[in-house]
Formats: structure tokens, C-alpha cells, sequence
């Protein structure tokens, strides 16, 4: 029954990603805005909402180590597994905007969790800073759209804005629903192997929370779209770390244990890793894609012995 539900739940992600990039990249047209910034803003929020529901609903039941745990994992998992799987299959040049601004501000975000976390646990005044700095990436990310607003001829012509938002809405709604109907079919499946909670947490919630992510940069790349395939990966990352965890942790403050901040040093150093590769012939190629899929399952084999 597991399996059934696996494959249902596969389908509506695809599907979904299909209609939702189709109507992103119609919006980003129908405003003459470039789509790395839609990547950047409205996929790759729309993409995080799996994590924003289990993190934030963990904040509110009090019991928001899970946040930290979810927002990590998947970070890496976003960095190693969506981008290398992305870069594999469609080898991608890299958007200059993305090279110069969003990749630093990956790295920037990634290196001040973990000094935040070094403490013990994020507060409620840590997550207040996350927050600030989350309204104030929106803001930049608004001015340079604005910026960027050109009125050149396009080659195919966009829907309708009405057309485009249901899209976007319905596209957005069956992959939550997908990532939902996998991570639990899994979850079942793992525990029915022997699996510990931990190891399932740190794995396949994470790397299910993260399927939007994934199936919706890979239709992006398919669709010659890799500004808004990196720019959700990366945009994701970067909106896991200000609004998720700032937000959880206003909500109640989240313990730290020592492991976390290995695990933040971690996600450092991948978020600089997608920098050297980003900048290396402006683009990531099949090799450097096949280097983070093995970076990821080095590390998943790490937490499975940790």
C-alpha cells in the first residue's frame, strides 16, 4: 500500500511542478520581470512550504528541535541533491545575478546560523535578527526586479495573469501534496525496515520536505529555465534559514546540541563548495553535479553511523 501511495505521490509532484513552473515563468514575462527573480521570491517560497509547515507547527507544539534538524538536512539536501541531480542531467550556466548576490548571501546566512547556534540554541532575539534579515533580502529582491523590468519581445507568448496564478496555486497545491503523500509513505516504509526516528528525520523528511524543491528545478532545467531551477535551490536555502528559523524560533526558542553546530559547519561549507563550483566556467557541469550527489551520500552514510 506504501508503494502505491509512493507513486501517487511522485505523480502529483510532477505534475505539479509542471503546472507550477509553467505559470511562474508566464508571470515573470506577463511583469517583464527576469525569472531568476520569481526563482528567487515566489518558487522558492512556494517550494519551502513543506518545511515551513513542519517546522513552524514544531515551534508551536514546543518541540522545535525538529525545525533546526529539517531546515539543515534540507539545506544540504538542496545544495548537494538538487543541484547536483539538476546539473547532471541538464548541465546549466549560472546567472551572474545569482554568482554575485544570492550565492554570498547563501554563505553569509549559512555562517551566521551557525555562530548563532554555537550558544546552545537559537533565541527568540536570534530569530528577530533572522526575520529582519528576511524582510530586507524581500526588499532587495523587489528592487532589483523593479530594476530589471525590460520590455523586450518574448519568444513564446504568456498566459493570462488570471491563467498564470492558477497555475501557480494549483501547481504549488498537488506538490505539497505529493511531498506529503511521499514523506509519509516513506517514513512508514523505513520504520517497517528498522530505521530509527532520528535517521528518518535527518534524511527522509528532510529529503522529502525537499522534493518540491527537487522536481521543480528539474522541470525548470528541462524547460531551459536554470535561473529559476538554481534560484529556488538557492533561494530556499536562504528562505529556510531567515523566515522558517527565524520564525520558529520566536516562536520558542530551539536547543542547540552540539552535533547541530557540526551540522551548520556542514551546511557552511557546502554553501561555499556551490560558490567554487558556481564560479568555475560560470556554470555547473555533469561532473561537478556527480561530485555533490557523492558529497550527499557520504554524508547521509555520516548520519547513518553518527
Amino acid at each position: 500500500m506504501e508503494i502505491v501511495g509512493l507513486v501517487i505521490g511522485f505523480l502529483f509532484l510532477i505534475k505539479g511542478a509542471d503546472a507550477f513552473v509553467d505559470g511562474a515563468s508566464s508571470l515573470a514575462r506577463l511583469l517583464r520581470i527576469p525569472s531568476v527573480i520569481i526563482g528567487l521570491t515566489i518558487v522558492a517560497m512556494g517550494t519551502s512550504a513543506p518545511e515551513a509547515s513542519v517546522s513552524i507547527t514544531a515551534g508551536l507544539a514546543g518541540a522545535n528541535e525538529i525545525a533546526l534538524g529539517n531546515v539543515i538536512g534540507s539545506n544540504i539536501f538542496n545544495s548537494l541533491g538538487v543541484v547536483g541531480i539538476c546539473a547532471i542531467i541538464y548541465a546549466f550556466t549560472t546567472d551572474k545575478d545569482i554568482l554575485k548576490r544570492d550565492l554570498p548571501i547563501n554563505l553569509a546566512v549559512s555562517i551566521l546560523l551557525t555562530v548563532l547556534l554555537m550558544d546552545g540554541q537559537l533565541s527568540r532575539i536570534d530569530g528577530v535578527i533572522l526575520l529582519v534579515l528576511m524582510a530586507g533580502y524581500i526588499g532587495l529582491m523587489i528592487k532589483q526586479a523593479l530594476k530589471d523590468r525590460t520590455q523586450k519581445e518574448e519568444e513564446t507568448e504568456p498566459v493570462s495573469l488570471p491563467k498564470s496564478l492558477i497555475f501557480i496555486v494549483f501547481g504549488l497545491a498537488a506538490v505539497i501534496f505529493g511531498g506529503n503523500l511521499v514523506v509519509d509513505n516513506a517514513t512508514i516504509l523505513a520504520q517497517k525496515l528498522g530505521m530509527s526516528e532520528t535517521f528518518i528525520g535527518l534524511t527522509i523528511v528532510a529529503i522529502g520536505t525537499s522534493l518540491p524543491e527537487l522536481v521543480t528545478s528539474l522541470v525548470a532545467s528541462q524547460k531551459k529555465e536554470s535561473g529559476l531551477a538554481l534560484g529556488n535551490a538557492i533561494g530556499s536555502n536562504i528562505f529556510n534559514i531567515l523566515f522558517i528559523l527565524g520564525m520558529s524560533a520566536v516562536l520558542s526558542p530551539i536547543p542547540a546540541a552540539s552535533e547541530s553546530v557540526i551540522d551548520g559547519v556542514l551546511m557552511t561549507g557546502v554553501a561555499a563548495l556551490m560558490m567554487i563550483f558556481a564560479g568555475t566556467k560560470k556554470g555547473f557541469s555533469k561532473m561537478e553535479g556527480i561530485i555533490c550527489v557523492l558529497l550527499y551520500v557520504v554524508y547521509t552514510v555520516y548520519l547513518f553511523i553518527r
